[in-house]
């Protein structure tokens, strides 16, 4: 694969930053604007896209790494042949599911929902490769669940221990799961064996070496293989990494430095069990001759051999599959106690690469949108609206490469009930080179739940930064190396995880209003210099490229 030579970098990125700053400033308001500026950061990364130290490459986050509109099926099953009813009394899950099933067993296709209120008695589950649920639009198409999923499957705890209840960060009321994977998820919780939730199942043992890997760097598109006979182009694959008994690879992802050295990792026991890291991706190219594959996005992190590299197989996933066009509403409840959610939530994709969720609203759920174990996914054009939630999103347990564009956190409508907990955009778990871009939020904040999420993006973002966020001391650092926050406006001014510079190592903070702190003052998990930038803080919209992720995608490579 060609890679991008610093002129042509610099001529895509200086074309983009002109297109969106004449489109943002109006003829006749030109003298009155303030001066667009672009950061030194900007100027950088366009030179070393793949490797820069602060900012992580998110060009090709999303479904079919953003490249490729949504499909569409020629096959379209009507839900009311299968005895579904828009009269929001009789219970249409079953009608659903089985007009979902038929799709997928007939090699995909969409199931058409048309206008008016369907009410849900059940989980709507979409097991199978391209199959699209497709309502008539989120103001037309409604979905009036009745149960939540403790109702519906049984109480879940936490693998961790306590009191806590797992459908407070797992499970989703329509939930995008590969059939398989489901299935095994849901005995196991019927019978109280807290699973695993990723792609190497229950105990995260159900996988086999395809072959070892050769060391690498990060940002390389290409490795070598021992044995490339296994590999073919347009297969998903898993790389995996396990750590030493030093820690150096959950040091190379907090950025290597003196801090990340000196830092405690061995008591951070639920971090810890994140590990060993596993990376979804597809093929892209195999020349067996070199014994060399190419990938379709560049390497997230060195590959060593002290971290064992190799490509392996998974537990079946989910490919090609959405949610589209509709609203899934809950009863409304009020909202539990924190960590102890009923699971009234909205749309989760799991063990999923390559799906999507576009035009949905959910409304009165204890948690909104979900990634867990979920890659290379889009959500665009949601919405989390109603009595408020506890997670409004959330992105965990090794969810990478997802794009969440065009999303809206309402404001509550009824007040916060004593004993809850509101976080916002929420990232953990050696999550990375996700973004969310282009957002309103009336509420929430920027939750990076420990668990060292790394290599994250949150750009072009507008935030009533009223909410807290949460985390496990057992989970270890907040940040990782390479968040960058890009363009951020704070409406009411309070700190609370915008401001990086202070916190994340190796990371960026650019174009950020003042901010002050409040009662959560967090202090950094490492110690030392975090070399950790700071380009124009105070100001308000003026940097340019506006959006980071935008922006990187007009790179050619």
């Amino acid at each position: 694969m060609a890679h991008p030579t610093r002129r042509v970098l610099l001529g895509g990125a200086t074309a983009a930053a002109a297109a969106a700053a004449a489109a943002t400033i109006a003829p006749t308001a030109r003298a009155a604007a303030p001066a667009l500026q672009t950061p030194t950061l900007w100027r950088e990364f366009t030179r070393a896209p793949y490797t820069h130290p602060q900012i992580p490459y998110i060009g090709r986050s999303g479904f079919r790494t953003g490249r490729h509109p949504f499909p569409r099926h020629h096959r379209v099953l009507d839900a009311r042949r299968y005895g579904a009813t828009p009269d929001g009394t009789s219970d249409a899950a079953p009608a659903i599911n089985r007009a979902l099933a038929e799709a997928g067993r007939n090699g995909g296709g969409t199931v058409l929902l048309r206008p008016g209120t369907y009410r849900v008695d059940d989980v709507i589950r979409i097991a199978h490769d391209h199959v699209t649920l497709r309502g008539a639009g989120s103001a037309r198409t409604t979905l009036l669940a009745t149960k939540n999923l403790t109702e519906l499957i049984g109480p879940y705890g936490s693998r961790y221990g306590g009191d806590k209840s797992s459908w407070s960060w797992a499970g989703g009321l329509i939930w995008v799961c590969p059939e398989a994977r489901w299935e095994s998820l849901t005995a196991a919780i019927k019978a109280k064996a807290w699973p695993f939730e990723g792609w190497t199942g229950n105990r995260r043992d159900e996988w086999r070496t395809l072959t070892t890997v050769r060391p690498a760097r990060r940002g390389s598109w290409s490795v070598r293989v021992t044995d490339a006979s296994r590999l073919r182009k347009g297969d998903l694959v898993l790389l995996r990494l396990a750590d030493d008994a030093d820690h150096t690879l959950l040091e190379h992802m907090a950025g290597d430095g003196a801090g990340a050295r000196a830092y405690t990792w061995d008591d951070k026991t639920k971090l810890t069990s994140y590990v060993p890291y596993e990376w979804p991706v597809r093929i892209a190219a195999v020349d067996p001759g070199r014994r060399a594959v190419t990938f379709e996005r560049p390497l997230p992190l060195d590959l060593r051999p002290s971290w064992d590299p190799r490509l392996t197989t998974h537990v079946p996933a989910l490919t090609g599959s959405g949610v589209e066009a509709l609203t899934l509403e809950a009863v409304e409840t009020p909202q539990s106690p924190h960590l102890l959610d009923k699971g009234y939530n909205g749309v989760t994709f799991q063990c999923a690469y390559d799906c999507w969720a576009d035009d949905i609203v959910v409304r009165h759920v204890d948690n909104g949108f979900g990634l867990v174990a979920a890659s290379a996914c889009t959500l665009r054009r949601t919405r989390v609206a109603g009595r408020g939630s506890h997670h409004p999103y959330f992105c965990r347990e090794g969810s990478h490469d997802n794009l969440v564009d065009d999303f809206r956190i309402d404001a509550r409508t009824t007040p916060a009930p004593p004993g809850t907990q509101l976080h916002g955009i929420n990232v953990e778990g050696l999550s990375s080179h996700n973004v969310w871009s282009r957002g309103h939020m009336e509420m929430g904040t920027f939750d990076s739940h420990r668990g060292m999420p790394f290599a994250n993006v949150r750009t072009d973002i507008t935030v009533e930064n009223n909410g807290r966020h949460g985390g496990d001391a057992s989970a270890g650092p907040l940040f990782g190396a390479r968040f960058t926050h890009w363009n951020i406006r704070v409406t009411n001014g309070r700190a609370g995880l915008m401001k990086l510079d202070g916190l994340a190592p190796h990371s960026a903070t650019v174009g950020l209003n003042t901010v002050r702190e409040f009662d959560q003052i967090d202090v950094p998990d490492f110690t030392g210099d975090l070399n950790t930038r700071l380009e124009l803080y105070g100001t308000t919209d003026v940097v340019r490229p506006r959006n980071l992720y935008e922006a990187q995608r007009t790179l050619r490579h």
